[in-house]
């Protein structure tokens, strides 16, 4: 699985399953979001960038050239705050314009 989706800090926005390009995810009885199909997430990370409250973990696998590592976003009006943190704890920032995202 690339993403889970922690229901205790989801605020449930559906901002993620609106633009799912998969249609993966939808919405419990409390209108959190899951993921349905797990292994049928391709890793876009639109989801990611979409997430005002970092509830999304990207994981960085091996199989992906990672190290066991996740990724999280923190939305931004005018941009996107992306949180790396690798297998050992360590942590990397990196910020994105929001009208460049998708350069990236």
């Amino acid at each position: 699985m690339s993403i889970q989706i922690d229901k205790d800090i989801c605020i449930a926005c559906n901002k993620c399953s609106n633009i799912c390009p998969g249609n993966l995810i939808s919405t419990d009885n409390d209108s959190k979001a899951f993921i349905k199909y797990p292994q049928d997430c391709w890793g876009c990370t639109a989801c990611l960038k979409e997430c005002p409250v970092g509830a999304i973990k990207y994981f960085l696998g091996l199989d992906i050239g990672g190290s066991g590592g996740y990724l999280y976003t923190r939305n931004q009006k005018n941009h996107i705050d992306w949180h790396i943190v690798s297998s050992d704890n360590r942590k990397h920032h990196i910020k994105t314009k929001k009208d460049e995202s998708n350069k990236y």
